[in-house]
């Protein structure tokens, strides 16, 4: 049986892979690994310098947890087995385990704005890592790119990437948003803050500003603050308290159920802004509304782990990819091998 190794990193890319992996189980050899790196990073790595990134900390427990109760296969750094095929959904550090295998690059959801490390890392061979995911895809080192939508097709070609490698299949958590109006969340037509762990990753955010920017937003509504699972929970406590007070705040919690039952809502950086969008919420973001618009991840009723599976598929025995784009659209029994 062929083998297959699924790497995680945060909890959105590994249940991405998951989802992947149940279209694939039944005919393929299965593992999975929390995100990892070899060399100099890989060092560092051990000696917790990185525990801000998915490489550790919370974001390797998180996922080291989530393979667990899930009860996954798990082939830390992939050390056990040769595989036939490798998807992961980041390619700013290309593995040595990736190298002369067939690669499959999963988006993972929005990419950073590009700043003078991306065009430093794109023009001058800086590694990527340091530009974030708004570097996405220019390693070029994957056989194929499943993206969420034309218009990150589009945006990825233009950075860069091969036109003939991507693959618009729509991403697994951002495909099927309205699912999310059906649950059992208590809080009603309120303003959501969902805040960022960019100070944890050792950027720069004026919080203040952005809290008090939020409360002039909300005119008087009922704020409800989700905090990053990355964000120092007593920190961000302190400045709600000071700066918007009689908010209530959530460190834990489905976010997207929140941000089906709010009014308006508000962030910086984050993929949670599509779902907002495609629920008709009022959204306020740092990106360009108009851009965002046309980047919103195709919703195919759930279909883009389905899709994602045919491309693997079709790299490894050469079956016809069968993609579905429409909301009416259905998957189709797959052919055993």
């Amino acid at each position: 049986m062929k083998k297959i190794l699924f790497i995680g990193g945060s909890i959105n890319q590994t249940t991405m892979m998951h989802e992947i992996s149940k279209h694939l189980n039944s005919r393929y050899d299965c593992w999975f690994t929390p995100y990892f790196a070899d060399g100099l990073i890989g060092a560092l790595t051990k000696k917790g310098y990185t525990d801000f990134t998915v490489l550790g900390g919370k974001f390797k427990s998180d996922t080291e947890k989530y393979l667990k109760v899930n009860r996954l296969k798990v082939d830390y750094k992939g050390k056990k087995n040769e595989y036939d095929l490798i998807l992961t959904c980041s390619d700013l550090i290309i593995q040595k385990k990736l190298k002369s295998k067939k690669v499959i690059l999963v988006q993972e959801g929005m990419t950073d704005p590009k700043n003078l490390f991306y065009y430093t890392s794109k023009y001058l061979g800086l590694p990527r890592y340091l530009a974030s995911t708004s570097t996405t895809g220019l390693s070029n080192s994957y056989d194929y790119f499943c993206v969420a939508s034309e218009g990150y097709k589009k945006m990825f070609i233009k950075n860069g990437c091969e036109h003939e490698k991507i693959k618009v299949t729509g991403i697994p958590n951002f495909d099927n948003c309205g699912i999310y109006l059906k649950n059992n969340f208590s809080e009603k037509n309120y303003v959501l803050v969902c805040t960022s762990d960019i100070r944890e990753t050792y950027k720069y955010e004026n919080r203040k500003k952005f809290i008090i920017n939020a409360v002039r937003i909300a005119d008087g509504k009922q704020i409800i603050f989700k905090l990053h699972p990355n964000e120092k929970v007593e920190r961000a406590l302190n400045e709600i308290k000071k700066y918007a007070p009689g908010s209530i705040v959530f460190s834990e919690g489905n976010t997207n159920e929140m941000i089906a039952n709010c009014d308006i809502l508000i962030t910086k950086y984050s993929s949670v802004v599509y779902v907002g969008l495609v629920l008709g919420k009022k959204v306020y973001s740092e990106f360009n509304m108009n851009k965002l618009n046309s980047l919103i991840p195709k919703q195919n009723n759930g279909k883009s782990s389905f899709n994602i599976s045919r491309v693997c598929e079709h790299l490894i025995n050469g079956v016809p990819e069968q993609i579905y784009d429409y909301e009416d659209s259905y998957a189709i029994p797959i052919p055993e091998f």
